[in-house]
């Protein structure tokens, strides 16, 4: 019954980013295009006799132990499995922290994913969604494991299809955002319907960058105006267009192909202490 295997927990891009309104809970009216792309955490899991779950994640202090959102979507998904062992859960960590990119959400769908190969339990698409659902509105699209559209607090998900074959550069200046913050800041003009948005659809590279939107990019362009310098020196080397992802502040940029955002990656490394990723889109 105890094994051990590794998963891979990919990153996430938000192509498009509206903020429709506010709910009366407080949670935020979404419209996103996301994308996942190969920049990966990897994340053992050994099943063990020894009661409890512990997380290890070298060089990330903050990130160990059992408040851990992998070891918390451990937690939930044995409690609906109703089984009793021990777990350990080791993250070697790729993907920046508080950068946009979804790091953390990508790690609990991954332990709650690689928690039903692991052990052979089937929840189920809607269990597995419920849980996600728990841990964070992020949480569900890795889930889905598809480009998607996605609605409502960003937990309605609909496939995205026919994006186009391109490559991105991430680039992160090391900063730390947080996400809580900048919804908090953001300022909501008036509501805006979701029938009346745009629809997001795109085929070419041209298109996809025609689409790309981040509302909360004014919100953290005002703290940390470094985020349109990037922006402007990615399309200095030859990115086709350039956006902040999520809530930042990593800043991507959209090349025809890997070569490129590749080149352009070197050259940043050369000229800065930023974090570069030449990346693939997962399409499927």
């Amino acid at each position: 019954m105890y094994s051990k295997k590794t998963f891979k927990a990919p990153a996430k891009i938000n192509l498009c980013l509206h903020v429709l309104g506010r709910y009366a809970n407080g949670y935020h009216k979404l419209a996103m295009a996301m994308q996942r792309v190969d920049l990966y955490d990897d994340i053992q899991i050994e099943s063990v006799q020894q009661p409890g779950i512990r997380v290890v994640c070298p060089g990330i202090p903050s990130a160990m132990g059992e408040k851990n959102i992998a070891a918390l979507a451990a937690q939930l998904f044995l409690e609906k499995a109703q089984i009793n062992i021990g777990l350990n859960i080791n993250i070697k960590k790729r993907i920046p922290i508080a950068a946009g990119l979804g790091g953390g959400s990508s790690d609990a769908a991954t332990v709650l994913l690689g928690l039903s190969d692991l052990l052979g339990v089937d929840l189920g698409e809607d269990q597995l969604y419920e849980l996600g659902r728990s841990l964070g509105a992020d949480v569900p699209f890795f889930i889905f494991q598809k480009p998607a559209w996605a609605t409502g607090t960003g937990t309605t998900l609909e496939l995205l299809p026919n994006l186009p074959e391109v490559a991105y550069l991430l680039v992160n200046p090391g900063i730390a955002v947080s996400t809580a913050d900048v919804y908090r800041s953001l300022q909501l003009t008036k509501g805006v319907e979701l029938a009346n948005l745009p629809r997001f659809s795109v085929v070419t590279r041209e298109d996809l960058c025609a689409a790309l939107h981040n509302d909360l990019e004014s919100v953290t362009l005002q703290r940390f105006p470094l985020i349109e310098k990037i922006k402007q020196r990615l399309l200095g080397l030859g990115a086709s267009g350039a956006l902040m992802s999520g809530s930042g502040s990593t800043v991507f940029g959209v090349y025809a192909d890997y070569s490129a955002a590749s080149r352009a990656a070197e050259t940043l490394a050369a000229e800065t202490d930023w974090l570069v990723y030449p990346v693939r889109p997962i399409l499927n």
